[in-house]
């Protein structure tokens, strides 16, 4: 019941808190403060469910695996787009409806619904469709899972800022991406460790498992004590979107963010390419396995130290991520292109990417903690939509001139990923200081 004491929650909440009174409150009401235990191990658990279940479903293992055995190798490559783009395009046009709702809780749930049905749906196509209709289906699954997804991104960072202290969104995000990285690790074990090529059937579970997943976190998302907050009203959803859009003009501590945050694209764009030069020197299948492990570890043991240290300082977290990023990017960028791609051996790749997925949850974990704690009320709302659009349609432009550099070279491309990544760096040395008063 709202405002009844928990506590064991509450216990627990101080302990991770790390306060005597674990309810020190910024930048949120006093009411919301009398629930912010329980809403943090809600919000955290669908959080940790959500996770994984994007790992059963990622486009870059299992779903560009299952366009393969149906039959329809040439869609692998929207795969990634759609995933990435979809969800962040429409957002401006979500956060106008969003907005007007004083609860917005209901729009992570929906959406969170939204996936599971799209995901079902993948696997539908997979059982009862072959070739190219079968690839279609998947991909056409894809478009309305991002699309549901984009209601969840919104929602999300609105409702965290509602219900979770300013000092404690950090290790929220951290924790929840230490225990997800630590259940993927688990499931990567399970889906490498003796097996053989698994079957199509063995794939399908897992999409309709990860389904299951998303309901029950929307059903737990969906008991957050959230109170009513800001709404704005007025026009068409339309004409506030092009109307948020003067945000980018009129408000330049957020231009500033927005910029730096379209250079620090790095750091998720050279992933892949890593994985390419691994493959051309050591074509082994347990090769994936060990991409997929590292990127699970590199999430397990440092989003909580960079979800904490976002609560002191977001802005230094995107700097040392981003230094990270371009440092580990030219590191291996250049040493390909001087002593060719075989240098450092069988185990030299994954290692760097390992580093570079640390590298990329301090990016990734320090620019939504920035995000959250640089504006309040209905400008959270506003700048999460015209950022993920703006970066939306950029992560298609930037993936679009990598795609045709690759064909040169793969070397070439980590290169200038480091390039803009040490631009990235530079602009974020002089981002506002945000989370410290």
């Amino acid at each position: 019941m709202p405002g009844q004491s928990n506590a064991p929650v509450d216990q627990l909440y101080a302990l991770i808190a790390n306060e005597e009174d674990a309810r020190v409150c910024k930048d949120i009401p006093e009411e919301a403060c009398r629930e912010v235990p329980r809403n943090f191990f809600l919000i955290l658990a669908a959080n940790v469910l959500t996770k994984l279940g994007d790992l059963l479903i990622s486009p870059k293992t299992v779903l560009a695996w299952m366009m393969s055995a149906v039959g329809a190798p040439a869609l692998v490559a929207w795969l990634v787009p759609i995933r990435e783009s979809g969800s962040m395009v429409p957002q401006m046009v979500i956060a106008a409806w969003v907005r007007r709702k004083a609860v917005r809780k209901w729009f992570w749930t929906l959406g969170s619904f939204g996936q599971s049905v799209s995901v079902v749906g993948m696997a539908a196509s997979v059982w009862f469709l072959e070739g190219y209709a079968a690839g279609l289906g998947i991909v056409a699954g894809l478009v309305v899972f991002s699309l549901a997804r984009g209601f969840c991104s919104v929602a999300m960072k609105d409702v965290q800022g509602k219900c979770i202290p300013k000092t404690r969104r950090g290790r929220l995000s951290g924790l929840a991406t230490t225990i997800g990285g630590s259940l993927t690790v688990a499931m990567t074990a399970l889906l490498f460790w003796d097996r053989g090529d698994p079957t199509l059937g063995f794939y399908s579970l897992l999409l309709l498992l990860a389904a299951a997943l998303w309901i029950i976190a929307g059903v737990l998302f969906a008991s957050v004590e959230e109170f009513p907050g800001e709404t704005g009203g007025g026009s068409n959803a339309m004409t506030e979107a092009v109307q948020s859009l003067s945000l980018l003009r009129e408000d330049a501590p957020f231009r500033h963010f927005v910029v730096t945050r379209a250079l620090l694209l790095c750091s998720a764009l050279a992933s892949p390419y890593f994985v390419v030069l691994a493959q051309k020197q050591s074509d082994v299948g347990w090769m994936l396995g060990v991409f997929l492990l590292a990127s699970s570890l590199a999430s397990s043991v440092s989003a909580s130290f960079w979800g904490w240290a976002a609560d002191t300082s977001s802005r230094r977290v995107i700097i040392r991520g981003a230094a990270m990023a371009c440092a580990v990017c030219l590191l291996v960028g250049f040493s390909a292109l001087i002593f060719g791609p075989d240098v450092g051996g069988a185990w030299f790749y994954p290692a760097a990417f390992f580093v570079l997925s640390i590298a990329h949850a301090g990016v990734r974990l320090g620019r939504k903690t920035y995000l959250v704690d640089m504006a309040g009320g209905n400008k959270r709302t506003d700048y999460t939509a015209v950022s993920n659009t703006v970066i939306g349609v950029l992560l298609l432009v930037t993936g679009g001139i990598t795609a045709a550099l690759s064909l040169i070279s793969d070397i070439a491309v980590i290169i200038v990923l480091g390039l803009m990544g040490f631009t990235g760096m530079v602009s974020a040395l002089r981002l506002k200081e945000v989370t410290e008063d």
